[in-house]
C-alpha cells in the first residue's frame, strides 16, 4: 500500500457559474469541480501557485491525491482535466474525480532494484542501465503498491529485464500490452573497449 499519497489542499467555492469562477481567478485561485464517487459535485478552488507548481512537476493527470477541503471529509481524487488559457497556457479550471477504494486507475509506480550484489554481471563491473525508473500500472485505489521489485540475482552482462520478469502484485497490470524493457546490465566502457581491441587484433 502506498504510504505517501500527496495532499491537495483546496477550499470550497461559494457560487458557481462564470462570475464566481472569474472572482476566484481574481483572488489568485483556480476554480474546479469534484465529482463522482456517489456524492454530489463540489465546487472548489485551489491556490494558483500551488496548482502551477504541481503541473510543472509533471504527471498531474496520473497522480492520486488526498483532497483536503475544510468542512469536508478527505477523499482520494485523480485529475480528469485541466483547462488552460489558450494564449498564456496557464490553468483556468480543474476537474477532479473522486475514487472509491475499488476504483481502478492508471498511476506511475516506482521500480526498486534488489540483489545488486548477487548479479554476476554487476560484480564484473557491469552497469545497471535503468530504462524506466517508474512504470504506469493499472491499480486499485484502495491497494496501491509503494513500488514494484526487480530482482537482479543471477543477471549477467547483456541481460535485458522486461516487465514480464517482474512479479506484479495481484490485480495489478501494465497499461502497455507489449513486453517493454525496464533495465539492462551493460558492459562497462572499459570492457567494451578491451573487447573491441581484442576483436580487432584477432581479425
Amino acid at each position: 500500500m502506498a504510504g505517501e499519497i500527496p495532499d491537495l489542499i483546496a477550499e470550497a467555492r461559494t457560487g458557481t457559474g462564470k462570475g464566481a469562477a472569474r472572482q476566484a481567478r481574481r483572488n489568485g485561485m483556480v476554480p474546479g469541480i469534484v465529482y463522482g464517487g456517489g456524492a454530489d459535485p463540489l465546487a472548489i478552488q485551489i491556490p494558483f501557485n500551488e496548482l502551477l507548481k504541481r503541473l510543472k512537476k509533471g504527471r498531474f493527470l496520473s497522480t492520486l491525491f488526498n483532497l483536503k477541503v475544510e468542512g469536508h471529509d478527505d477523499v482520494r481524487v485523480i485529475c480528469r482535466g485541466v483547462q488552460r488559457d489558450v494564449i498564456k497556457d496557464l490553468p483556468t479550471h480543474v476537474d477532479l474525480m473522486r475514487l472509491r477504494r475499488t476504483s481502478r486507475v492508471a498511476l506511475y509506480i516506482p521500480v526498486e532494484f534488489i540483489n545488486h550484489e548477487k548479479s554476476p554481471g554487476l560484480k564484473r563491473g557491469g552497469v545497471l542501465t535503468v530504462v524506466r525508473a517508474e512504470v504506469e500500472l493499472v491499480v486499485t485505489a484502495g491497494d496501491i503498491p509503494d513500488h514494484i521489485t526487480v530482482d537482479l540475482e543471477g543477471r549477467n552482462i547483456g541481460d535485458v529485464l522486461h516487465i514480464s520478469d517482474v512479479v506484479l502484485p495481484e490485480g495489478v497490470k501494465p497499461t502497455i500490452d507489449r513486453d517493454f524493457v525496464i533495465a539492462n546490465v551493460s558492459a562497462p566502457s572499459g570492457l567494451v573497449s578491451a573487447d573491441a581491441a581484442e576483436a580487432e587484433a584477432n581479425a
